[in-house]
């Protein structure tokens, strides 16, 4: 008895296998992308600031004289949380924490990037 006429059980048995390693492989490099320190703020390519993410803030990042978007640091996350481009893709590329996550804004030429990781990362909780 096929299950689906056009897979049989040996099909199935693959994909579940290929599903399960993809899931298996994902997990491991998430969990082995360290979590940053700081954002890095440029302006078309040129450094507008770096920024602690343990401390919560609200940047203005002002283009010819006015705010063009806002990046918010909250929690030890950065978002985009407004930006005057007719698109506003920016802000919908959520939350940045870990190491060489990015959010982009492209009419301004805007990039945010987590640029280092903690300094405690890798100690031992005991040190002699």
């Amino acid at each position: 008895m096929k299950i689906c006429p056009a897979f049989g059980k040996k099909d199935i048995v693959f994909l579940v296998t290929i599903s399960i390693l993809s899931m298996l492989i994902y997990g491991m490099i998430l969990s082995t992308t360290k979590s940053g320190g700081e954002i890095k703020i440029t302006i078309d390519g040129k450094a507008y600031g770096i920024y602690e993410l343990n401390e919560d803030q609200i940047i203005p990042i002002t283009i010819d004289g006015g705010v063009a978007n806002t990046v918010v640091i909250q929690d030890g996350k950065a978002s985009m949380q407004s930006a005057t481009c007719p698109d506003g893709l920016c802000k919908k590329q959520g939350q940045i924490s870990r190491q060489k996550q990015t959010i982009v804004c492209l009419p301004h030429k805007v990039v945010v990037e987590v640029i280092s990781g903690k300094e405690t990362e890798g100690l031992d909780a005991i040190a002699s």
